[in-house]
């Protein structure tokens, strides 16, 4: 190899030597790095824990048979077909953390022509086995609450000592709050001066108080729908809290939705509606 060819190699070995990247974190102390990839580690799980198990927490509780029962001597379920056939013999005899199932709300109608195929049966037995009965309304956002209120009117025979009528509202639809608002309130307005009592209002908390948290909805007594937390958030007046929707109960194969009433068995009683003689 000649001396020229020598020189030309070795330049050649030092622009490569030159270009050679270093590793960043060759000087950082390893208790540093070690330190930083566990502070990443716990706010990774910290974040999933609270975005997608502390939510449903309560429910994977309930669904293993853990299901959270909070304070309340008054308890009760709502139902429809989707309970499919019921044990009434065995129902009018369940208990629900040590009481008796003091009501049942049955689903009646949806929209201005959806009926529940079981609601007769329902209705007819949860008073002939002494249980407390209401029935409720599925409000549908796309149809007039003017038709919807007088297809339930029309449907829905209450008698003495029932529930009052219940108007069931989960869905904005493409309405905005204050039309949904107002079609909401006429459907309680005319329902109320059919049956000659004020209605119950359902709805979620969050639903509730995103939509229709305004003093005209304060006079209705509030269902409140609200799971798998031991303690409410809402802090405005309610009658009935719909606590889970996985409660095991005899005489009903499958889950139900369990629900507490604020108050003693006298205070319900006072709620039903009181015919003129």
């Amino acid at each position: 190899m000649t001396a020229t060819k020598k020189k030309a190699t070795k330049r050649k070995s030092t622009r490569k030597k030159k270009g050679t990247r270093r590793n960043p974190f060759r000087r950082v102390p390893s208790y540093i790095l070690w330190t930083a990839l566990a502070l990443i580690v716990v706010i990774y799980i910290t974040f999933f824990y609270k975005t997608f198990v502390g939510p449903y927490s309560f429910r994977w509780k309930a669904l293993y048979g853990h299901v959270t029962y909070p304070d309340g001597k008054v308890r009760g379920l709502d139902i429809s077909h989707y309970q499919g056939d019921i044990d009434w013999n065995k129902l009018r005899n369940a208990q629900i953390q040590g009481a008796p199932v003091s009501f049942i709300f049955v689903k009646a109608t949806e929209g201005t022509s959806l009926w529940d195929e079981n609601f007769n049966q329902n209705f007819f037995n949860a008073k002939k086995n002494d249980i407390i009965r209401g029935a409720y309304h599925y409000f549908s956002p796309s149809t007039p609450a003017k038709e919807q209120a007088k297809f339930y009117c029309k449907m829905v025979q209450l008698e003495d000592k029932d529930l009052p009528p219940v108007l069931d509202v989960e869905e904005i639809g493409s309405y905005t709050p204050s039309q949904l608002q107002r079609e909401v309130l006429k459907w309680m307005d005319i329902v109320e001066k059919h049956y000659n009592v004020t209605p119950i209002l359902y709805t979620g908390y969050k639903f509730r108080t995103t939509y229709l948290n305004t003093p005209d909805f304060d006079r209705y007594p509030y269902w409140i729908a609200h799971y798998y937390v031991d303690s409410l958030q809402y802090k405005g007046p309610w009658a009935f809290w719909q606590h889970t929707d996985v409660g095991k109960v005899d005489g009903i194969k499958g889950n139900v939705d369990v629900n507490v009433f604020r108050g003693d068995y006298q205070d319900l009683i006072d709620l039903t509606i009181k015919t003129e003689n």
